[in-house]
C-alpha cells in the first residue's frame, strides 16, 4: 500500500491551490477551487480539495494575512470578511487529521529553503513581491514565526511616512512602492508625466490602464522610459532589502511572487542599488540575491512540508 503523502493548500485572493508531494518533494497531483467569499464556504472548498487529492496524515493551509499560532485568521486584506475564523480547528473537526495553518508567504519561504533557491541555507529571508509584499525568515535553520506567529509582514514597513495610503490604514508602506501594484503606480506616474509613451501605447493608449506587464514588455524592447521605471522600482526594492539586512543579517535573500517572472529585468538593478545603499557595503559580507525557483506552487508545497513535520 502506498503511504499517505504530504498535502498542502495555498489560499489566494481568487483561487485555492492544493498539492500532494511525492517522496522527493515534487508535486505529484494538484487540485484547484475558486476562493469563496465566506468562512463556511471556504471550509467546504478546502475539504473538497483534500477529498479530491486523497487521504493525508496531516494537512497544511497557507493564507494571506496575520495568522496566529493557533491557526486563527486575525486579519487579511484579501479575506477580511473571514477575520476571526479558527480555520485549523474547523478543518480538524471536519477532516479528522491535524491541520497546520499559517501565513502563505512564510510557508513559501520554507519550501524555497527546503527545495528551491534557498536550499540548504540556514540564514535566509524570502520576500514575495506580488500585489503586496510578504515574506518569511529562516534563522539557524529554523523557520521564525515570532511571538504571535506574525513575523514576515515586511510589506508594512514604513519607508516614506508622507507616501501614498496603504490598504492597512497607514501611509508609505514598502509595498506601496516595491510590489507589483507599486510598479504599476510608478509607471502610471511616469505616464502622466509623458515619460513612457511606448508603455501607454501597449496599454491601449489609456494611462490609467498601465500595468507592470506593459512596463516589462517595453523594457525588453529597449524603451528608455520603461527601463527608467524599472530602475526606480529596483531602488525601492533595494531600500527594503537594505533595511532587512541591517536588522537580520541574512546569508541569502530569495525574491518570489509574481515579479519573479521578470527576474532577467529586475535582478541586476536591484543588486546594483542594494550594493550602493547597504551600510558598510564595502567592508562587510553581503547577502546574495536570488529569485525564487518553485513558482506559484511554493506556498502549497511549504504547507505540505510543514504539515508533515518538516521544519
Amino acid at each position: 500500500m502506498t503511504p499517505p503523502r504530504p498535502l498542502g493548500i495555498d489560499v489566494g485572493g481568487t483561487k485555492c491551490l492544493g498539492v500532494v508531494l511525492d517522496g522527493d518533494g515534487a508535486v505529484a497531483a494538484e487540485a484547484r477551487r475558486e476562493t469563496p467569499k465566506n468562512a463556511p464556504a471556504l471550509v467546504d472548498a478546502l475539504a473538497d480539495i483534500v477529498g479530491e487529492l486523497g487521504s493525508a496524515p496531516a494537512v497544511g493551509v497557507g493564507l494571506p494575512g496575520l495568522i496566529d499560532r493557533d491557526g486563527t485568521l486575525v486579519a487579511s486584506a484579501h479575506l477580511g470578511a473571514m477575520a476571526g475564523l479558527r480555520l485549523a480547528a474547523r478543518l480538524e473537526d471536519r477532516l479528522g487529521v491535524p491541520v497546520r495553518v499559517g501565513n502563505d508567504a512564510t510557508f513559501a519561504t520554507w519550501a524555497e529553503r527546503t527545495l528551491g533557491a534557498g536550499r540548504g541555507c540556514d540564514d535566509m529571508v524570502m520576500v514575495t513581491l506580488g500585489t503586496g509584499i510578504g515574506g518569511g525568515i529562516v534563522a539557524a535553520g529554523r523557520l521564525v514565526l515570532g511571538r504571535n506567529g506574525f513575523a514576515g509582514e515586511f510589506g508594512h514597513m514604513v519607508v516614506d511616512p508622507g507616501g501614498p495610503p496603504c490598504p492597512c490604514g497607514r501611509q508609505g508602506c514598502w509595498e506601496r512602492y516595491a510590489s507589483g501594484s507599486g510598479l504599476a503606480r510608478l509607471a502610471r506616474d511616469a505616464a502622466l508625466g509623458g515619460r513612457i509613451g511606448r508603455v501607454v501605447e501597449l496599454a491601449g493608449g489609456d494611462v490609467h490602464a498601465v500595468r507592470g506587464e506593459h512596463v516589462q514588455q517595453a523594457a525588453r524592447e529597449g524603451d528608455a522610459g520603461a527601463r527608467a521605471v524599472v530602475d526606480a522600482f529596483a531602488r525601492w526594492v533595494a531600500i527594503g532589502l537594505v533595511n532587512l539586512t541591517n536588522a537580520l543579517d541574512p546569508q541569502v535573500f530569495v525574491l518570489g511572487g509574481g515579479l519573479a517572472e521578470g527576474a532577467d529585468l529586475y535582478l541586476a538593478p536591484i543588486d546594483r542599488w542594494f550594493t550602493e545603499l547597504l551600510y558598510g557595503g564595502s567592508v562587510r559580507p553581503r547577502p546574495t540575491l536570488r529569485f525564487a525557483a518553485l513558482g506559484p506552487c511554493a506556498g502549497a508545497v511549504g504547507a505540505a512540508l510543514l504539515a508533515a513535520g518538516d521544519g
